[in-house]
């Protein structure tokens, strides 16, 4: 139960970073400032931040008529529902 707790503090951490980062880079975009890379965007949501990333993209408009983002963002998210479903397989 405790590594449970830890794991979803993790989570929560990881999806706040990466809303945040969104949220910087569309102000630096607005702001005609550096932009954080695309490649960050999408490692933070690879790594877990995939709801902060999807709030990020609609409620900052951030990234939404970038069509190749988006596709990326959709193949980050069934990778990770493919990994969740393995797991859930060899687990059992």
């Amino acid at each position: 139960m405790f590594y449970f707790i830890i794991i979803i503090i993790i989570i929560i951490i990881i999806n706040l970073i990466t809303f945040t980062t969104f949220a910087l880079d569309k102000w630096k975009a607005v702001k005609h400032k550096r932009r954080v890379s695309e490649a960050v965007l999408l490692m933070l949501t690879f790594l877990g931040g995939t709801i902060g990333a999807i709030f990020g993209i609609f409620i900052f408009r951030h990234k939404i008529s970038k069509k190749s983002f988006l596709l990326k963002i959709g193949l980050i998210i069934l990778l990770q529902i493919l990994i969740i479903i393995i797991y859930n397989k060899t687990k059992n």
